[in-house]
């Protein structure tokens, strides 16, 4: 796992990250970054096939000006992860945007992740008809629903510390439109 648009990473490797994306329509590439303002000054350099979903981490509120660089890519499906959320993030800009996905910290030191917070992604989703999707609680002490059955690593739907919110699992995804991959 690395950042495609970090710094170092020269424009020409980028493109041949492209070149094989653009190529391989049969799958679905889903390349997330947190140098949104590199992402907006090399995007119009690449040809953004449907099968290429951009976006950005928004993990908390003062990041959130990543999402109007990620706005302006020719990308056809744009998300916000938003993972790990690390604190409230009260006013996302949710126009032009497809998905959101939302998850707690996990392994070493994490730091806990607090419901009120993916509440109210949830419902700013719910508002703007944004598919929302609750990836994990991150540790089971910061699941507030310790009758989770998700926690256990045993159970086929198994995600770190559990993913029910509100007695729910939540996985929404964008929905491609099929003629657009012609």
């Amino acid at each position: 796992m690395s950042d495609l648009f970090h710094k170092d990473v020269p424009v020409g490797f980028i493109r041949q990250v492209f070149k094989v994306m653009n190529e391989t329509s049969c799958h679905t590439y889903q390349v997330l970054t947190k140098r949104s303002e590199r992402l907006k000054e090399l995007a119009d350099q690449f040809d953004w096939t449907p099968n290429i979903w951009m976006g950005v981490s928004v993990e908390e509120e003062k990041v959130s000006h990543r999402i109007p660089d990620l706005i302006a890519t020719p990308a056809r499906i744009k998300f916000l992860s938003c993972e790990p959320l690390i604190a409230p993030v009260e006013s996302l800009y949710l126009d032009c945007i497809d998905w959101v996905i939302v998850g707690g910290e996990s392994g070493l030191g994490a730091r806990p992740m607090e419901k009120k917070w993916v509440d109210s992604i949830f419902r700013q989703c719910r508002k703007h008809k944004v598919k929302f999707f609750f990836k994990q609680w991150g540790r089971p002490q910061f699941n507030v629903d310790a009758g989770d059955p998700i926690i256990d690593a045993e159970h086929p739907q198994h995600a770190k510390g559990g993913c029910q919110l509100n007695g729910r699992i939540i996985r929404e995804m964008p929905v491609q439109q099929a003629e657009a991959f012609g």
